[in-house]
């Protein structure tokens, strides 16, 4: 099954799904990754999301064929730019940052990706991106030449991911940026969650169980987890055992 329909599938079914956030520019030799790969393998993590807001080095493709060569688990792209295309992996967020103002990465950067894009395998998956304030300039947000929406502007918040939705995005994104200093809070992901009918995925700020089991009580369908796991790889099976039970009483409600 292609990967967006499974999450799809995966959100009507009310499953909850995990990503582990890999930033090329922090591996210098892809053997690194193994502990980690291990670890996401052993855990059954979803996804491996690999990009950034800026990616300086050249290994990108190497990181990828090291995941593929390792585990099965599908390898999505979260590129910054077009320039972060790599044909090797399974998919790409075809990411639009809706909530800013930046025509380049509103549209601006997928007009220059589209032609390649349709002459590889890669699975696009329409995203709509929204940046959401976490205390501190981001990366993203500082590359991105946007503002980041306001940690308690709920309702602009939403009303910005139905806009996305009724364009024709199959999937919201929210994110407070890598390193973020607080992670998103329920009320925002439960006043997203309520007002569309694609999965959400939420990450940014997230590192500890606490705080991911918070974010999917409140509506995220997948969950992404980075920076957190460098300080505490333990931390990716403490989520991963709550979103196991949390799929399992799903499955026997049913």
């Amino acid at each position: 099954m292609a990967i967006l329909k499974n999450l799809e599938a995966r959100y009507r079914e009310g499953k909850k799904s995990i990503a582990v956030l890999v930033d090329p520019d922090k591996v210098e030799d892809p053997s690194e990754l193994d502990p980690l790969i291990r670890l996401a393998n052993e855990n059954c993590v979803d996804f491996f999301f690999v990009g950034g807001s800026l990616v300086t080095t050249t290994n990108m493709g190497d990181v990828i064929k090291h995941i593929k060569e390792n585990v099965s688990i599908p390898v999505v792209l979260f590129p910054g730019s077009s320039l972060q295309i790599e044909p090797s992996a399974d998919a790409i967020l075809f990411l639009s940052l809706i909530s800013g103002r930046n025509p380049d990465l509103l549209i601006g950067q997928h007009v220059i990706a589209a032609p390649i894009l349709k002459s590889n395998k890669l699975e696009v998956m329409p995203t709509g991106y929204l940046l959401v304030n976490s205390g501190k300039t981001t990366s993203v947000a500082y590359v991105s030449n946007t503002t980041p929406l306001p940690e308690d502007k709920y309702s602009l918040a939403a009303c910005t991911a139905l806009a996305g939705e009724m364009l024709g995005l199959r999937l919201i994104y929210l994110d407070a940026g890598s390193g973020a200093e607080r992670e998103i809070n329920a009320k925002m992901i439960s006043t997203v969650r309520k007002t569309i009918n694609v999965p959400l995925i939420v990450g940014g700020g997230i590192n500890t169980s606490r705080k991911a089991i918070t974010a999917l009580e409140a509506g995220a369908d997948l969950i992404v987890i980075g920076n957190a796991l460098e300080k505490d790889p333990n931390l990716l099976t403490e989520i991963a055992d709550k979103i196991y039970d949390w799929n399992q009483s799903v499955k026997t409600e049913r």
